[in-house]
């Protein structure tokens, strides 16, 4: 039978001066309390049993859940965020718990670089997926990850830097609100490169100076992108298949034969919820497919290899862009659509278009013309090699 009342008091900085009259009380008034190491070390009153919270909570809530008499549960910060109130809901019922919050470790971080954190994305890797949770934070500019023993600072940047991540300012807050505190400002580079605290905070910002532009725009200009020899899709083109490829908020998108990674990178401008990959042979070319990923600060994964053969340790596709390698790249990636999904493929043959229109349904071509000045000022037009663009399924 569990007890009545479990009282779960969040701790900052391991003083029991700074609690609520009530959580005083029932700390002082406990006959089993519930905690971290430290917390239990710091805090615990003389006579109570004491019960370590480890990597099996379980263990502890059977503790809880066998005492009749009462109970103390200390939790870092807010324990309803990414805390102890979960599972103790999830055994005794929310009902049975009295919770005093001290400020969450996420907000203190925050509160001390002096920047707000309502617009950022928040995750935890205790217990949970790091891919997942480092896939949530690489698209979005504001972010704070609390790392485990199991996940580290360190491991968090590796995943990063893995995923294609561009420059990000990084600050790791360690051991916040006690008297050896550490708050340390580095790169992705930095991050990954050393080991830190396993119990911190990481907040990850994109500098001004460092992000894509605000407006809404694609088909960005060859300039924009690193290249070699011009080997990238143009801009006018770009911004047709953009168009066609309908991007949606979020789910997997291929770029295959990718290039320079122009469409990767602009995809993943205007839809930060997609997870893009870049697959490209050529390893000279996937240089300036993270270059470009950085210099617009997006993340993009990055395969080296041939299709198909290299599509295979990717996850399926809601969306992919074909740039390269013919027909038989393009059943290969078919093959893996999703239900429901759209491949844009661009040819400079029409015998191929037209096979490849057969398949997916829908073909045009783009013929662009740029201007050209002459030397005494005037206009010329100079025509570009005309692209089939071809796109479906049709929905």
């Amino acid at each position: 039978m569990p007890p009545e009342r479990v009282v779960v008091i969040g701790v900052s900085g391991c003083d029991a001066s700074l609690f609520a009259d009530g959580a005083r009380s029932a700390l002082r008034a406990a006959d089993l309390v519930v905690g971290g190491r430290r917390h239990l070390d710091a805090l615990a009153p003389p006579g109570a049993r004491t019960v370590v919270i480890g990597a099996d909570v379980g263990a502890a809530l059977d503790a809880i859940e066998a005492e009749t008499g009462p109970v103390v549960v200390l939790s870092s910060g807010d324990p309803g965020f990414f805390g102890m109130v979960r599972p103790l809901a999830a055994r005794f019922g929310g009902a049975r718990l009295e919770v005093h919050p001290a400020p969450s470790s996420v907000a203190t971080a925050f509160g001390r670089l002096g920047l707000p954190w309502d617009d950022a994305a928040v995750v935890s890797v205790h217990g949970r997926d790091l891919g997942a949770a480092v896939d949530r934070v690489a698209r979005r500019p504001k972010s704070a990850v609390l790392t485990s023993p199991a996940s580290p600072p360190e491991a968090v940047g590796r995943a990063l830097i893995d995923l294609g991540v561009g420059h990000r300012r990084v600050t790791v807050c360690s051991r916040l609100g006690l008297i050896d505190e550490t708050i340390t400002v580095t790169d992705l580079a930095g991050l990954a490169a050393r080991s830190w605290d396993p119990l911190s905070v990481v907040i990850l910002l994109v500098d001004e100076g460092n992000s894509p532009r605000k407006a809404l725009a694609w088909g960005l200009s060859e300039t924009e992108f690193a290249h070699r020899d011009g080997m990238l899709t143009k801009a006018e083109v770009r911004a047709v298949a953009l168009g066609k490829l309908d991007l949606p908020r979020a789910g997997v998108l291929w770029d295959v034969g990718a290039g320079s990674g122009s469409v990767a990178v602009e995809c993943a401008r205007l839809s930060p919820g997609l997870a893009v990959h870049a697959i490209e042979r050529s390893p000279d070319d996937a240089v300036h497919i993270r270059e470009n990923s950085a210099r617009h600060a997006v993340a993009v994964a990055v395969t080296v290899g041939s299709a198909p053969e290299a599509l295979s340790c990717l996850p399926d596709p809601d969306r992919a862009f074909v740039g390269g390698g013919g027909l038989g790249v393009l059943d290969a990636v078919l093959a893996r659509l999703r239900p429901g999904g759209r491949v844009v493929a661009t040819f400079a043959a029409l015998d191929r278009a037209v096979a490849a229109a057969d398949r997916l349904g829908s073909l045009t071509q783009v013929s662009v013309a740029r201007g050209r000045r002459l030397p005494d000022e005037g206009l010329r037009l100079v025509a570009e090699n005309p692209v089939f663009i071809v796109w479906g399924p049709s929905a």
